[in-house]
């Protein structure tokens, strides 16, 4: 039975949603096609219908999941007033949320340390995906030139992807809050 190009498209949506999710909860060694496809309520037949491979799927769900991350991003800035908003960015991100809730949380945090192993076009896709997130980060960062602000902006993004990091590593509740708290107070601070 064929589908219409409509549900081609709405289930090819789906494999994407679920495999990202799966992906950054159990990484993408810990998920074969047959349980993304199964969570996705789909026959595991009809996966080469959609795309070549699991790495060409992990690669179009983290494509979807950088562009996701930095549409979020930008929300929670233009949300907030301009001279709050670098705060209402470091209180979104260093969150206990953040931490706890990995198949829905930060892919870089999640999968940064699978990618090298992804191969260029991975590698890319990551480097792009966060460079946005950096450019955000910079044009609310304050700075007398864009140079500083570039700069600072690199360094915040990597405090704060490293704080969620260690913050998901460690067995104690109450210091991953510590950890998290302080680095939104140092950041918050510069």
């Amino acid at each position: 039975m064929r589908v219409s190009r409509e549900k081609f498209a709405e289930n090819r949506e789906k494999i994407l949603a679920v495999a990202g999710e799966l992906f950054r909860e159990k990484g993408f060694d810990g998920v074969g096609v047959a349980d993304i496809m199964k969570a996705a309520g789909l026959t595991h037949g009809g996966f080469y219908g959609h795309f070549e491979s699991k790495d060409d799927l992990a690669c179009e769900a983290s494509k979807a999941l950088v562009a996701r991350a930095q549409e979020r991003w930008q929300e929670v800035v233009e949300g907030a007033a301009p001279e709050a908003s670098r705060d209402a960015l470091l209180e979104h991100y260093l969150s206990h949320r953040n931490v706890v809730e990995h198949g829905t949380g930060c892919v870089f945090a999640a999968l940064t340390q699978e990618v090298s192993r992804y191969g260029p076009e991975m590698q890319s896709t990551f480097t792009n995906g966060l460079m946005g997130m950096a450019a955000i980060l910079e044009e609310i960062t304050p700075g007398e030139t864009r140079e500083e602000r570039r700069r600072k902006a690199l360094a915040d993004l990597s405090t704060m992807v490293g704080a969620v990091i260690l913050a998901r590593a460690l067995d104690t509740p109450a210091l991953s809050e510590e950890l998290l708290a302080a680095t939104r107070q140092e950041l918050a601070s510069r």
